[in-house]
């Protein structure tokens, strides 16, 4: 265990960083998926909105850090791709 002040608050923040990290981790991969199972079920209409979404909260992870942001571009174009390959 920590005996330091300081060293005491960094476990702290870390722990608090990691949970909102998580957050929207998971945040944004149940996005992905929700828009891949409209694309599967040849729902466009629903796959566009969950694109939507997905493409919001990818762009939150990679603002906060979370992914990098050419996983970021690389993800949300490949969806994209997906959704417009549509018919």
């Amino acid at each position: 265990m920590a005996n330091l002040k300081n060293a005491k608050k960094r476990i702290s923040v870390n722990i608090k960083k990691e949970a909102r990290n998580n957050e929207y981790s998971a945040s944004a991969k149940t996005a992905v998926k929700n828009t891949l199972r409209a694309i599967a079920k040849k729902d466009k209409a629903q796959a566009e909105a969950n694109l939507k979404t997905a493409i919001k909260r990818i762009d939150k992870a990679a603002g906060a850090g979370v992914i990098a942001k050419n996983t970021s571009a690389r993800k949300k174009s490949r969806l994209t791709k997906k959704v417009n390959a549509m018919e």
